[in-house]
């Protein structure tokens, strides 16, 4: 049967084409066919998105199994060489009857020391003398090693996360380190990294044989008949401080004038290590000083004894790396120039004209075959941060405390004016008169006793090795808390947080039981080579200021001991100060 479907072409009606059966039957077919071909193709895309979706789920599969292993290789690493190597450390330990509190397993005992730090007492601001002098400031500096102290007596080991420590305030142990002579005992590796941009790899933080080298190069330029040498620099130095007290009690017509005393004292111990180090004070010396301060502020802020017990603060600390990094770079540029600068100065002066001790240094530097040219220029920058550092800042907070402490005890400052009267009388200051004035020594002692700027001792065992009756395992860190010792009345006596100077009348061997445990200048062969040099100055500094002006503490000092590397005046000292 035929289908004629009519169809308007310019509203004519004509014939349509006729469809016989065999046609629709072609059509019916290329239509299966073509819904056959669409489902096969949804089909063959279902499949590929169910196969790229089985890709992707075996791929999150494997790389989950990956950080799987590498979170268990990490926490077995973790447990092998930090927990375990800790935990051994402790079982040697506690087999020779040593305790301590028990540690968490990735931060040791780091969140108790914040809990109790965060708990301490707040620093007192007293300003009377009996309540200053006696104030125990490690109980607020260092509650935690207090509060250890007495639960589990003055031996006992903590842990600071991937590190084992011992603290050490035995007089008998301390005194066995005093008299060691071992290179097996040397500073905590973790702590001089810290140091680093500050110190360089030179003799505060260098270890074994390298340490050995530099103080032999170092160490001829700090004896006694050498810093003689330097006392007219000393009192030359010390001349523009008199003048600008003198000027500010002028301002006041004569009567107290109040004075910050701290930041006074920098200038002079900074002009007389840039005259002692480079023959001349120079504005490049000053800035090196200036950045030396902001480094050791910057490095103090990162708690570099302890680090950081947390990612947060890991961090933090990272951001502030950059800065560091950066004020390194800039301090070891200055000095280097300078050294530049004196080299040329030194190659156009006569052979017989006196030398530096930088230059002293450096000709050591250079005559040692073993230094290379890299290594000397290494070895001379970063010796040259450490004087900078050492002989700077801590003989310049050391004379601060004893000002403070003069301040409280006018009576001793009468004592070395008339000691000076009778070793001088109208002479200057010199060499030869520095021996014979016991009283202002005596006063320096007593005030490193009670405020030593260095607060640690700090060693950490490179080899196995034994102090006294125990047996220290490699890479155990033993600290001793030097206020702590010295002040321990075992040793010095019911009035040991009383300030009496008269105590080293008879020097050190007869001021307490165990003269070993008096350690301001540290222990055994890593004693401070510049003890010397540090003594001469504050003999110099402290004489001159008393025979020129009395003083009292000023009713706006607030007491507060800070520890920033060393132990400094929070809040710096002031004294009302008067013209003799």
């Amino acid at each position: 049967m035929l289908i004629h479907l009519p169809i308007l072409i310019n509203h004519q009606e004509v014939p349509s084409p006729s469809l016989s059966p065999l046609s629709i039957q072609s059509i019916n077919k290329l239509i299966r066919s073509i819904s056959y071909t669409t489902h096969k193709a949804r089909e063959s895309k279902t499949q590929k998105r169910n196969t790229k979706a089985r890709v992707v789920m075996e791929a999150a599969l494997v790389l989950n199994s990956a950080v799987a292993l590498a979170i268990a290789f990490l926490l077995g690493h973790i447990y092998k060489t930090v927990w375990l190597k800790c935990e051994t450390m402790r079982r040697k330990l506690r087999m020779q009857g040593i305790k301590g509190p028990p540690p968490s397993i990735l931060y040791g005992n780091l969140p108790e020391m914040q809990k109790i730090q965060a708990n301490a007492a707040k620093p007192s601001s007293t300003s009377l003398a009996s309540d200053i002098v006696a104030h125990d400031y490690t109980s607020t500096l260092f509650p935690y090693f207090e509060q250890w102290r007495k639960e589990y007596g003055p031996i006992y080991t903590y842990s600071t996360g991937m590190r084992q420590h011992l603290y050490v305030n035995q007089p008998e142990l301390v005194k066995e380190m005093n008299q060691s002579i071992s290179l097996d005992l040397g500073k905590p590796s973790y702590v001089t990294k810290r140091l680093a941009p500050m110190l360089g790899n030179g003799l505060s933080r260098s270890n074994g044989h390298c340490w050995a080298q530099q103080r032999k190069i170092v160490a001829p330029e700090f004896f006694m008949d050498k810093v003689k040498g330097m006392v007219g620099i000393m009192v030359e130095s010390t001349q523009p401080l008199l003048r600008k007290w003198q000027d500010c009690v002028e301002a006041e017509d004569g009567v107290n004038a109040d004075i910050r005393v701290d930041e006074d004292l920098r200038e002079v111990s900074a002009d007389v290590i840039s005259r002692a180090s480079f023959g001349s004070s120079n504005l490049r010396g000053k800035e090196i000083f200036a950045k030396l301060r902001s480094l050791q502020k910057a490095i103090s802020n990162q708690s570099f004894l302890f680090g950081a017990t947390n990612f947060a603060g890991r961090f933090l600390a990272m951001k502030k790396h950059d800065n560091i990094g950066n004020l390194e770079k800039e301090i070891e540029s200055l000095i280097w120039d300078t050294v530049k600068e004196r080299e040329q100065q030194c190659a156009g002066a006569s052979s017989s004209s006196s030398s530096d001790l930088m230059q002293l240094i450096l000709e050591g530097a250079v005559k040692d075959q073993s230094l290379g040219k890299d290594s000397s220029k290494r070895f001379i920058v970063d010796n040259c941060k450490n004087i900078y550092f050492a002989g700077h800042e801590s003989t310049a907070v050391a004379a601060s405390w004893c000002l403070m402490l003069l301040a409280l005890h006018p009576e001793w400052q009468n004592h070395i004016r008339t000691e000076l009267t009778q070793v001088c009388g109208d002479s200057l200051l010199d060499a030869d008169s520095l021996p014979h004035l016991k009283t202002v020594t005596m006063v320096i002692q007593e005030s490193l006793r009670l405020y030593p700027p260095a607060a640690f001792v700090s060693r950490e065992a490179l080899e196995d090795t034994q102090i006294g009756n125990i047996k220290i395992p490699k890479g155990l860190c033993l600290w001793t808390l030097i206020p702590t010792l010295h002040r321990d009345t075992d040793i010095w006596g019911h009035d040991a947080n009383e300030f009496k100077p008269e105590r080293f009348a008879e020097g050190i061997s007869k001021a307490c039981k165990i003269p070993q445990a008096y350690v301001p200048f540290g222990v055994g062969p890593r004693l401070c080579l510049g003890r010397n040099f540090a003594m001469v100055q504050l003999k110099i500094v402290l004489s001159l200021i008393v025979s020129k002006f009395s003083f009292s503490i000023s009713p706006n000092y607030k007491h507060s001991p800070a520890f920033r590397m060393i132990v400094e005046p929070r809040y710096g000292v002031q004294i009302l100060l008067r013209k003799i």
